[in-house]
């Protein structure tokens, strides 16, 4: 795999010999901007304080006018000049017939309307890399509330001395010492369940980890082992730390190919036991409870999800989700219920077929025309519930995997996107205001070109949209 579909898929890998590949919206004008703020002092002229005496008395400068802020973000007007078809292409035109784009297509629409403007082979099921995880966002925020949290335990086992701890599908635990943050901000802290278990007067001589929650092999179809030491990847268990990073605290740390077992040697260690003191099995049914810790809520997993392209943290979600709608918690069961999901909100998923939730398989497909629907109808009226989706995406030479690209172009600050980059795919997927103050949506997919070709010729398409005006 050459470029990563995973915490930054915008780095590219060292994998290059394998294939990888409407609006009433208070959307705020999207250009960063930096609002000043003038701080007044107050200066206090102090009496004389020697022996003599003083008729003086105190005053003070007068303060100076409050500044007002200038307004930074303001909503896009309802009678913004909608684009036309024609205007569209037109502009597009130079943008498209660059060679670097490869096998491509694509799809523009006007989200007040839904209209689509453009397309290009939009039923065409491409290798979508990370914008898979477009709908695995969908799909969680139609499916489950944005507070939901995943919990891991800790119960008595079955002999004396022996505590098991129980995953629940969260990855994001951490090590880390009480107070200091891991690598997920607002995750939980396995100091908590240790003073926990001790508080509970429990006796500590054995741990037991339960990793049954989840189903299935831990690796999809389409994945390589070799991602797990790049850093791509973990085996899919149903509790790691910190993403299962050996580097706690690094984006883009080799992860461990036993993340499950690593959480149970790591609370052994805490109440002083080595390592073969911890053992994988079951707890006892209707085992007494130690203690327990939660994650953040999804609405800030699917934040940091999106923004960073985590490829644990969406596999995690999809279970989640599978949860929810009743299917297995495995690789089968999460792509099942997340376009289970996505069918039952209205949305068509023919052509789709999905073997994770991160997009990191090759073996993935999605048409951009799935894509597009989703942003159109997370930017109207339809389906309220998508709206935070937007503020997910990251912002062009700004955050996330757009953070080092478009530089200063037209397009940074007012492209926001969800990436997409496997070592032959490169995808893009979101939303621009134009020149005209209309919001437009995308979704733009390369196959068969390598990201360092391909990336900037679809950059050139959004930030192209961008300058638009195309009435």
């Amino acid at each position: 795999m050459l470029g990563k579909a995973g915490a930054k898929d915008r780095k590219l890998g060292s994998l290059a010999a394998r294939r990888r590949k409407r609006v009433r919206l208070l959307l705020g004008v999207v250009a960063v901007g930096v609002i000043g703020v003038v701080v007044a002092a107050l200066v206090l002229l102090v009496p004389n304080l020697g022996f003599g005496t003083s008729t003086a008395s105190p005053t003070t400068t007068p303060a100076p006018p409050p500044v007002t802020p200038t307004q930074q973000v303001a909503p896009v007007p309802a009678d913004a000049p909608t684009p036309t078809p024609a205007g569209v292409a037109a502009a597009l035109g130079p943008a498209l017939a660059n060679p670097a784009l490869g096998s491509f297509t694509g799809v523009v629409s006007d989200a007040a309307s839904g209209a689509v403007l453009w397309s290009q082979g939009a039923d065409t099921p491409m290798v979508p890399a990370s914008t898979t995880k477009v709908l695995t966002a969908a799909a969680a925020l139609l499916a489950l509330p944005p507070e939901h949290r995943v919990a891991t335990r800790v119960v008595q086992g079955s002999e004396p001395g022996q505590i098991v701890v129980v995953g629940g599908g969260d990855p994001t635990l951490t090590a880390q010492p009480a107070g200091q943050p891991g690598y997920y901000p607002g995750a939980p802290h396995l100091d908590d369940l240790v003073a926990q278990v001790r508080s509970a007067g429990a006796t500590v001589e054995s741990v037991v980890v339960d990793a049954g929650a989840y189903t299935g092999t831990a690796m999809a179809r389409g994945w390589m082992p070799t991602d797990i030491a790049a850093g791509y990847i973990a085996p899919i268990e149903p509790m790691m730390l910190d993403g299962a990073r050996r580097q706690a605290l690094e984006d883009e740390s080799p992860r461990s190919a036993t993340p499950a077992l690593d959480v149970g040697t790591a609370l052994a260690a805490a109440f002083g036991l080595p390592p073969d003191r911890v053992t994988v099995g079951t707890a006892p049914s209707g085992a007494a409870p130690l203690a327990s810790v939660e994650s953040a809520p999804l609405r800030d997993r699917l934040g940091q999800m999106m923004s960073h392209s985590d490829n644990v943290l969406a596999e995690t979600v999809g279970r989640e989700i599978a949860a929810e709608v009743g299917t297995e918690p495995s690789f089968a069961g999460a792509t099942e219920a997340i376009l289970r999901t996505l069918d039952q909100g209205g949305f068509d998923t023919t052509g789709t077929s999905l073997y994770d939730a991160s997009g990191l398989s090759v073996d993935g497909r999605i048409p951009a025309r799935l894509l597009d629907e989703i942003l159109t109808a997370a930017t109207g009226d339809g389906h309220p519930e998508l709206r935070p989706m937007l503020d997910y995406l990251p912002v062009a030479g700004a955050t996330g995997t757009l953070s080092d690209r478009y530089g200063t172009g037209v397009g940074a600050g007012w492209v926001r996107a969800k990436t997409g980059t496997l070592s032959e795919a490169s995808a893009l997927v979101g939303y621009v205001t134009d020149v005209d103050n209309r919001v437009l949506t995308f979704a733009l997919m390369s196959n068969d070109r390598s990201p360092d070709v391909s990336r900037p010729a679809l950059d050139a398409i959004a930030s192209t949209l961008r300058t638009c005006g195309c009435t």
